[in-house]
Order: C-alpha cells, then structure tokens, then sequence
C-alpha cells in the first residue's frame, strides 16, 4: 500500500459527476408510529419525482416490517423500529431498522420493481441504504440518542418523544 495525497486520481471521476449531475432532493414523510411485529416502529415514506406513497402503497411495507421484526426479539431487539419505504426513480425498497441490545442496530432491505410490492424481496448481501435513506436513518440515530438514551421522564415519556421525533420535507 502507497501513500497517495491525490485523491482524485483514486475516483471514478465521471461516475461522480454523472451522480452529482442528477442529485436531487426528495420527500421525506412521517406516517406516525404503529405496532408491527410486536415492536413499535416508526413509519416514513421517501418519494423521488413523480411517485407517491399512500396508505395502499404502505400496507404491503408494513406486513414485510411485522414479519422482519416478529423475530427480534429474540435476537436482543428493544422494542423501537424504522420502516422507510423508498418510492425511488429506479424502484421501490423498504428497509427495517431496529435498535438491539449493546447499543446496535439491526437493519434489513428488500427491493423490487416499482408499484409491484408483491415482487419485492430481500436485498443481496452487502446492500446498504442510498444517500436518502441514510438521511433518514442518520435523524433516527439522533432521535433515539437524544430522546430515548439521553432522554429524560419515565420509559412511556422517553418513547413518546422518540416517536414524535420526525424528519419530514426534503432530504438530500
């Protein structure tokens, strides 16, 4: 290994640009906390240009979470989850993330062509949120942090603060 002080002879330099070229906002929305596989799981929506997502778009993501997280806890799993379903340009995603004991996460990702939730399936190994997704998922660390780990107020309080930490509009 070499040490090199030119970083950008490392890059894909075109690729980059091409990415920064169509680099946009997106619409983040909260849609409340609900139970889903015995854990309370925090609800967002995440829509690219020209795609929406309803309630009806949200059932299919949620039966997923409730199947994903009925098996937390008996892998450490504290009860507190994120469901982001992703409208994206290229195809939708929901991720489950899920906060365990020893301060971790545990996150898993299903993908699928667009408005087709009945073909959506378990992410390849390796796969990680997209610059959007992590925008959401980055508040969240936050959130549970700032409400549930350095909240104050009894369990019941610091939950309800957690839940109503939300981060809606444009994400980047």
């Amino acid at each position: 290994m070499t040490d090199r002080t030119d970083g950008a002879a490392l890059v894909d330099e075109k690729a980059l640009m091409v990415l920064a070229e169509g680099h946009h906002a997106r619409t983040a929305r909260a849609w409340g906390a609900r139970e889903a596989g015995g854990q309370l799981v925090k609800v967002y929506a995440i829509e690219a240009p020209g795609r929406t997502v309803g309630e009806a778009e949200l059932a299919p993501a949620l039966r997923i979470a409730a199947d994903q997280l009925a098996l937390g806890r008996r892998s450490g799993a504290l009860g507190l989850a994120v469901l982001i379903l992703h409208a994206g340009g290229d195809g939708d995603y929901v991720l489950v993330h899920s906060w365990i004991e020893g301060h971790m996460s545990e996150l898993a990702i299903w993908t699928g062509p667009a408005g087709r939730p009945e073909e959506l399936r378990p992410g390849r190994a390796g796969l990680a949120p997209c610059v959007w997704e992590a925008a959401v998922l980055a508040h969240e660390r936050e959130a549970f942090v700032r409400q549930v780990l350095d909240g104050s107020g009894t369990n019941a309080e610091r939950v309800a603060a957690w839940a109503s930490d939300v981060v809606e509009g444009d994400v980047r």
